[in-house]
């Protein structure tokens, strides 16, 4: 059986067909039978790298030619799993340096999923190369790196989609449909959201060796070069703001993304934050462990509120958004919505959906989220269609830009102590040399920031 009938089937079949066919639009199944198969190289084929990949595999005839990391094991075993998934059953070729993968390839895909401070970086030379782009979130570490992105996909004409698949979430999109857009809340003039989870590593290991396996130098590229204290996947690298932005460039973007496509809001017009190291003193870790955040829009505030310690103020809900209407209040998570009206009316409870039976590949796959695979699975559909199409795809590099840079502006506001008002026009921070200066890292040694794309 061709991978394009085992595609079909599933795409019939499943729970989220519907859903399915509404993403693919007047293409429908014509996105996933091309006239031959994607050609595809993955950056960075960790955790979510592949995890990305493999949902991908799930939906559409792909050939995968070639596979990047900095962590030979890593990728040794990528390359295993990938010729057990993909019908070829072929072994891609393995690269330590994306350049190399970029410039001996003809791509028609490549997904990055390689710590943040790599994003920007790999994505523009993807796209230079002439590939479409699926990058995870944050799309980037600061916010010109960001501004970058979005000029080098208009530059070159092709569709990055960004990993916020949220938008792609069936019980979300259900509660954008159901009850935001059919104004069961009425107005909304106040947002929620947090995170409670204990996901801030804090340990204190030993300076060590580095192991031959491991290219230290090309997995820090730009990015300040830490002594080395073992392997810095998964966790490690994310308790430390020389790779990303805490929680709030992790955990944040997603909640304020997805809240920000159900209002249909742009960018804030101030941001302000604060917060720091109150708790968890013992350990390397410098990311904060507790941070609030206002995003001020017309008659609304969104705010943000973030602890690695102590016990979330809602159980159930302990990484979630809530919207505060007129008529009602809708609260939701990766995990399930409720909405509570106002006085009469009927409350509504949906659930996540879960594809377990129709991926019974899912269930075994190391360390896969089972509640977000529906989603990427959509996620992937929708970047797709905008391939095949032309078109914008519903989590395009913009729309991440403009949630990726505002919780980096909310951590300058936290780090200069005071608000910060973002002109993208002019790309900088009104009225504040000190603030706007902050709006670019610095490289480390030869690379070069991608700013200089936007003189």
């Amino acid at each position: 059986m061709t991978q394009f009938h085992i595609n079909r089937r599933h795409f019939l079949k499943g729970a989220t067909a519907a859903l399915a066919l509404s993403t693919l639009g007047a293409y429908g199944l014509d996105v996933i039978n091309p006239s031959k198969p994607y050609r595809v190289g993955l950056i960075g084929t960790g955790w979510y790298g592949k995890s990305d990949l493999f949902r991908l595999i799930q939906v559409a005839p792909v050939e995968v030619i070639a596979l990047c990391d900095a962590d030979e094991n890593q990728l040794k075993e990528a390359a295993v799993l990938v010729s057990q998934r993909q019908q070829s059953g072929k072994t891609p070729k393995l690269y330590r340096d994306f350049r190399k993968l970029l410039s001996e390839n003809q791509l028609d895909i490549v997904l990055v999923g390689t710590p943040d401070h790599w994003h920007a970086l790999q994505t523009i030379a993807a796209l230079k190369s002439g590939a479409n782009v699926y990058v995870q979130k944050p799309i980037s570490v600061d916010v010109l790196e960001g501004e970058a992105m979005v000029a080098a996909a208009r530059k070159y004409g092709k569709v990055v989609q960004v990993g916020t698949q949220r938008k792609s979430t069936p019980h979300l999109i259900d509660a954008k449909k159901n009850i935001v857009d059919a104004g069961l809340l009425g107005k909304v003039h106040h947002v929620e959201m947090c995170c409670y989870y204990h996901m801030r590593a804090n340990g204190n290991p030993p300076v060590q060796a580095v192991p031959d396996h491991f290219d230290y130098e090309m997995w820090t590229g730009p990015a300040p070069l830490r002594p080395f204290d073992g392997l810095p996947h998964i966790r490690w690298w994310r308790t430390f703001m020389e790779y990303g932005n805490g929680i709030m460039g992790d955990m944040c973007i997603h909640m304020f993304d997805t809240v920000r496509w159900m209002l249909q809001l742009g960018w804030p017009k101030r941001i302000s934050s604060t917060g720091g190291i109150y708790v968890q003193k013992e350990g390397k870790s410098n990311i904060a462990d507790t941070q609030s955040a206002i995003f001020e829009y017309d008659g609304l505030n969104c705010t943000w509120q973030h602890r690695s310690w102590g016990t979330p103020a809602d159980p159930k809900y302990p990484w979630a958004f809530t919207l505060y209407g007129e008529k009602g209040t809708l609260r939701a998570s990766t995990m399930s919505y409720d909405f509570t009206p106002q006085g009469q009316g009927e409350p509504v409870h949906k659930d996540v959906v879960y594809e377990k039976e129709k991926y019974p590949e899912d269930v075994n796959e190391k360390g896969i989220e089972l509640n977000a695979a529906p989603a990427t699975r959509l996620h992937m559909l929708n970047f797709l269609e905008a391939i095949t199409s032309k078109g914008r795809p519903i989590a395009d590099i913009e729309e991440g830009h403009i949630s990726t840079a505002s919780c980096i502006l909310a951590n300058i506001s936290m780090q200069t102590g005071r608000p910060v008002i973002y002109d993208p026009q002019s790309r900088i921070i009104q009225n504040d040399r000190e603030a706007t200066a902050l709006l670019q890292r610095p490289y480390r040694g030869n690379w070069q920031h991608p700013a200089a794309l936007l003189v």
